[in-house]
């Protein structure tokens, strides 16, 4: 028979499961995500460092686990199911997650929804009344700097590529990689600590900014060498890199109550009124009403509004919110590499 588990939250909300994969203790933002596929995806996103993953959908495992994933490493907090397989079982045992299953995972998403993302514990060894503590204690996803906790030495990916495009590591999916490689570009990719003279100095014809965890405000010495490179070279931000590029180019963030995670978010381009359905992982919002006149707001959430593209035309310039390689539409959104290449290829 399995050993119980507890997810406890900071507000003092106790949910008691069945333990699943490493036996411990990890603490976390608890997070919720609504896709019914891409469990390994999810767990290999540098973008859930420091996150507990809830998945909403029940049957998390059914069909497997492939060689290809976003990352080297399992880069989750810990993983939170209704209804694990035995395929799952063995891959959080393998890579060393807490996780917990035979639990209501409905009733924590609403819970989340009502009251926001909230640091967790998820404990296959330790009591309730220890973990609220755990819990309360643990590393707030506000003000957090998780950039550093992973991005990598510099990498050369395709070196035969016609289009030598520079890449930020700031937690970058390899889908983002495959991407670019896929368009015959030369794939650079940079520790996020790099500064804009060492990128410029190797004369990429552009740079993208990949996605990543944590708070985007927490970043500044970043945000100050994307702002060097602001005009020196055409820049794509996706996901974090679209928060650092609206940083840089003037504007805000802030935190969302609790996030966008799935894959059936409907973004409008505001120019063509077209329609993608898209992927999304990310907790904090660029701030649309606080763009400086210079920035030029491309896309928003039919969900609850937020802004989901910029452009900095004058500056070659633009990102999205959105992850266009997961493709969920299940083609619309990755056009937006193609419309890169082209403002490379006319700058």
């Amino acid at each position: 028979m399995k050993r119980s588990a507890y997810l406890v939250l900071e507000d003092g909300k106790v949910h008691q499961g069945r333990a699943l994969g490493k036996i411990g203790t990890s603490t976390g933002e608890i997070v919720f995500n609504t896709a019914s596929a891409g469990y390994q995806e999810i767990l290999t996103d540098p973008s859930y460092r420091g996150q507990i993953v809830c998945m909403a959908f029940p049957m998390i495992g059914n069909y497997g686990f492939a060689e290809k994933s976003e990352s080297s490493n399992v880069t989750v907090a810990g993983f939170v199911v209704s209804d694990a397989s035995a395929s799952l079982e063995r891959y959080l045992s393998d890579h060393g997650i807490v996780g917990i299953n035979e639990i209501d995972t409905r009733s924590i998403v609403r819970h989340v929804r009502d009251r926001g993302a909230m640091r967790a514990a998820v404990s296959s060894i330790d009591t309730p009344e220890n973990l609220i503590a755990l819990a309360r204690s643990s590393r707030s996803m506000a003000g957090a700097d998780l950039v550093s906790e992973i991005t990598a030495s510099k990498t050369i990916v395709n070196p035969h590529g016609r289009i030598p495009i520079a890449v930020l590591d700031c937690g970058v999916k390899l889908g983002i990689i495959d991407s670019l490689v896929e368009r015959d570009c030369r794939v650079s990719i940079y520790p996020a600590s790099t500064t804009a003279s060492d990128i410029l100095a190797e004369k990429p014809a552009g740079l993208v900014l990949g996605n990543g965890p944590g708070d985007p405000a927490a970043l500044p010495a970043i945000v100050d060498e994307v702002k060097a490179l602001l005009g020196k070279v055409p820049i794509f931000g996706i996901c974090l890199g679209h928060q650092l590029l609206a940083l840089a180019a003037g504007a805000k963030t802030y935190k969302l109550p609790f996030g966008h995670r799935g894959a059936n978010h409907p973004v409008i381009n505001l120019e063509t009124n077209s329609v993608s359905i898209t992927s999304q992982n990310h907790g904090f919002a660029v701030d649309e009403s606080a763009l400086p006149p210079s920035v030029i707001p491309t896309e928003r959430n039919l969900y609850d509004g937020t802004n989901e593209g910029i452009e900095v035309p004058q500056l070659r310039a633009f990102s999205v919110q959105y992850h266009p390689e997961a493709r969920p539409g299940p083609l619309e959104a990755s056009e937006r590499f193609d419309r890169y290449l082209r403002m490379i290829q006319n700058s």
